[in-house]
């Protein structure tokens, strides 16, 4: 790999595992000094420590909004959903992103420069196949956030992009997700990818590799599906 992002400071969260360990991996493999976060570092609902985080590091110019899941949640039918499981899923998916963009714009936007991609999910451009309202809800609502702010930063240099992903085997919640499908249920998801697989981290890191480059400076606002064809069903 070629050091295209040497110099630049990357802040990704949700790093513990799956795709956000890959993204870090992969800007750090190509030069970017990668300040990793997760829910053990930083709780990035807590809009005063996201300040004081993003205070203690300095300038940054990339930031991949990563973190987010579902927190462990199931499907709960609508009319029996409480306040709290809603309030979960929300706050870790958009809450965090909100939180973080908002620090993390100010340096960029004083240099006159910065690279942001939210991860938002398939379930944002269609439906949960877990039935969980709430992370649908989150997922959209990023690419929502992510076209406003395109559209607010791009004057100061800061363009702003998205990625869909598909079914990517990524943490033990989605091994379980397909465990649970059992071999006909697998067969069935499979046949509705174009490619006929299943995703990686590393799939998803390639993208947001593009996204910060140097190649992509003039594309934001764009939300792109890396899902093996599946959004063509």
């Amino acid at each position: 790999m070629t050091a295209e992002l040497e110099g630049r400071v990357a802040v990704v969260t949700g790093t513990a595992q799956g795709i956000g360990r890959a993204i870090a991996e992969r800007l750090a493999a190509r030069g970017a000094n990668v300040h990793r976060v997760d829910r053990d570092t930083v709780d990035l609902s807590d809009s005063g420590a996201v300040e004081e985080f993003f205070a203690s590091i300095g300038d940054v110019d990339i930031l991949v909004n990563n973190a987010g899941g579902v927190g462990g949640q199931t499907h709960t039918p609508i009319d029996e959903l409480t306040d709290s499981l809603w309030s979960a899923v929300i706050d870790a998916n958009l809450t965090t992103a909100m939180n973080c963009t908002r620090a993390g714009v100010r340096s960029m936007k004083a240099r006159g420069f910065g690279r942001i991609v939210m991860i938002s999910s398939g379930a944002g451009r269609s439906v949960s196949l877990t039935g969980i309202q709430a992370y649908t809800t989150a997922k959209a609502a990023q690419i929502g956030f992510t076209r406003q702010m395109a559209h607010e930063l791009g004057p100061f240099g800061v363009t702003v992009n998205c990625i869909a992903p598909g079914f990517v085997l990524s943490n033990p919640t989605t091994l379980a997700q397909w465990e649970s499908y059992g071999e006909e249920g697998q067969r069935a998801l499979l046949e509705r990818i174009a490619t006929r697989k299943t995703g990686t981290p590393d799939d998803i890191a390639r993208g947001v590799e593009f996204f910060v480059s140097p190649e992509a400076g003039w594309i934001s606002g764009q939300v792109l599906s890396i899902d093996g064809g599946h959004s063509l069903f």
